[in-house]
C-alpha cells in the first residue's frame, strides 16, 4: 500500500513551484529535531524510526494516487509526471530507535535534492512525533516501575493504527507486553490478557465466572477481583485455584490500600506466590506512588497512548543546508522569534565522564565532534542512495534504550519538573 498521500497538500505545491523555477534539484540537507522537551521532562526517547523506514519504502505515487492528484487539480501536469517517477535516492542518517535525545538533537538528517527531501516532511513528523511521545512517556513509566513489569493496554483509548504504533513504541521503552494482537503479529511484541468485568457479569455468580476461567485458562491465570467485593472475590479465587493461583487484578478504588489488604489476605492463606496486578488510569506518578505497595505489575492504558500529557514530541523538519549558485553547500537557518533553527549539517555525540555517565549532548556543525576518549557517537546510517540499510529491529532498540537511559545522570529518573538532565552544546568547524 502506498504511503505517498500520507502527507500535506503544500509539500506537493512546493515541489511544483520549485520544478517550475528550476531550483527543485538543488542539493539540500533537512533535519528533524525538537527545540525543547515537553514541559518539565528530563530527556526524550526516539521512537518510530523503524516505522518511518517501512513507510519510506512504500512512498510511491501509483496510478490511484496520480489519478487523485489529477482529478483534484492538486498540482500541474509537469509535477504529476515527476511524481509518477518519484523514488527517494538520497541518504538518511539519525539516532537509532530507543536512543535518548535532547533539545536540538538531530534525530533524523535527510540529504537529497530539495524536491525529494521536502516531500518527506509530513511523513517523518507524523510518525516520529507520535511514536517518540509514546516512547518518552513509556520510559518514565518503566523507570518508575523498576523491576516490576508494565503491560500496555491502551488500544481502546486511541485510533486503531495509533494503538499498534503505541504498543510498538512502549515495548521499545521497556514495557513487557501489550494487549494489542496486531502489534504482536506485525512487530513481534509479546501479547497478554485474560478477562474483563464483562466476563464476570456474564455469569449468574462470581464463583461460576472464576471457575470457567480457571478451567479454560489454567490456575496460573489472572482473576479480576473488583467487580463486586474484593475480599470476597479473593477468597473465591483462592478456593477455586488454590495455591497455584497466578495473579489477581485490581482495577478500581485506592489501589495502594487495596493491594496491601489483598497481599495480607493472600499470604495468610498461604498464597505467597500469587501476584497482584493493578490497572485503572495509571501514569508514571501513580506507578511511583505504588512503589511502596506489594504490587507485582502494572497495566497502563490512557496515559500511555496519549503521551502522559505530552501527545507530541513537537519535532520539526527544517532545511539547514542548501547548494548555492556556485555549487557549494551553505548553511541556512530560520530566524523567526521563538522558532529559530541552527544552520548546518549536524553530527551528534554523547559526552561522558570517566565513569561513563553522560555530561552533554555535543553537536558538531560541519564536522563530527571531537571525542575526548570516552564519548559515544549517536548517529547511524539508515538509508544509502535511496535504499534502507538498517530497518531498526525493535528488540535491539529495546536493549539500546535500556543502555542509553542507564548512562544518564540519576536526576533523569526524577518525576518532578526540571530542565533537561544534560545540556546541548555545539562545536563548529
Amino acid at each position: 500500500m502506498s504511503t505517498a498521500l500520507l502527507t500535506d497538500h503544500y509539500e506537493l505545491t512546493m515541489v511544483q513551484a520549485a520544478l517550475a523555477s528550476g531550483e527543485a534539484h538543488r542539493r539540500c540537507v533537512f533535519e528533524a529535531f525538537s527545540r525543547r522537551l515537553p514541559d518539565g521532562r528530563r530527556y526524550g526517547v526516539v521512537g518510530g524510526t523503524g516505522r518511518f523506514l517501512e513507510a519510506l519504502e512504500q512512498f510511491r505515487f501509483g496510478d490511484d494516487e496520480i489519478r487523485f492528484l489529477a482529478d483534484q487539480n492538486v498540482v500541474d501536469a509537469k509535477t504529476i509526471d515527476w511524481l509518477a517517477g518519484y523514488r527517494f535516492s538520497g541518504t538518511i542518517s539519525g539516532y537509532p530507535e530507543g536512543e535518548c535525545y535532547f533539545p536540538y538533537s538531530p534525530v533524523l538528517v535527510v540529504e537529497s535534492t530539495f524536491a525529494e527531501g521536502v516531500l518527506l516532511e509530513t511523513l517523518v513528523l507524523s510518525i516520529l512525533n507520535h511514536d517518540t511521545a509514546i516512547a518518552s512517556a513509556a520510559s518514565r513509566m518503566t523507570s518508575a516501575a523498576g523491576d516490576r513489569p508494565c503491560i500496555e493496554m491502551g488500544s481502546r483509548r486511541t485510533q486503531e493504527e495509533s494503538a499498534v504504533a503505541a504498543a510498538r513504541a512502549a515495548y521499545v521503552a521497556g514495557f513487557e507486553a501489550t494487549s494489542n494482537l496486531e502489534a504482536g503479529r506485525r512487530y513481534g511484541v509479546p501479547t497478554a490478557g485474560t478477562a474483563a468485568h464483562a466476563f464476570t457479569l456474564l455469569y449468574d455468580s462470581e464463583r461460576e465466572a472464576f471457575t470457567a476461567q480457571v478451567q479454560s485458562l489454567g490456575k496460573g491465570t489472572t482473576l479480576l477481583v473488583d467487580t463486586y467485593d474484593v475480599r470476597t472475590a479473593v477468597d473465591l479465587a483462592m478456593e477455586i485455584a488454590g495455591s497455584e493461583l497466578g495473579a489477581v487484578r485490581l482495577d478500581s478504588g485506592d489501589l495502594l490500600i487495596q493491594a496491601k489488604e489483598v497481599r495480607t489476605q493472600l499470604d495468610a492463606a498461604g498464597n505467597t506466590g500469587t501476584r497482584i496486578i493493578v490497572t485503572s488510569d495509571l501514569d508514571e506518578h501513580a506507578i511511583a506512588a505504588l512503589a511502596a505497595g506489594p504490587v507485582s505489575g502494572y497495566g497502563v492504558g490512557t496515559a500511555l497512548v496519549t503521551g502522559s500529557g505530552a501527545p507530541t514530541a513537537s519535532m520539526v523538519y527544517k532545511l539547514v543546508q542548501r547548494e548555492n549558485g556556485a555549487g557549494e553547500m551553505e548553511n541556512v537557518a530560520k530566524k523567526s522569534k521563538d522558532k529559530a533553527s541552527v544552520g548546518g549539517r549536524k553530527w551528534a555525540m554523547r559526552r561522558r565522564n570517566a565513569g561513563g555517565v553522560a555530561e552533554a549532548e555535543v553537536l558538531g556543525i560541519g564536522e563530527r565532534p571531537q571525542d575526548d576518549g570516552n564519548d559515544r557517537p549517536l548517529m547511524i546510517e539508515l538509508v544509502r542512495d535511496g535504499e534502507v540499510v538498517d530497518h531498526q529491529d525493535i528488540h535491539e532498540a529495546r536493549s539500546r534504550h535500556a543502555a542509553a537511559r542507564a548512562e544518564l545522570p540519576r536526576a533523569a529518573t526524577q518525576l518532578s519538573r526540571g530542565e533537561p538532565v544534560i545540556p546541548t552544546v555545539y562545536e563548529e568547524d
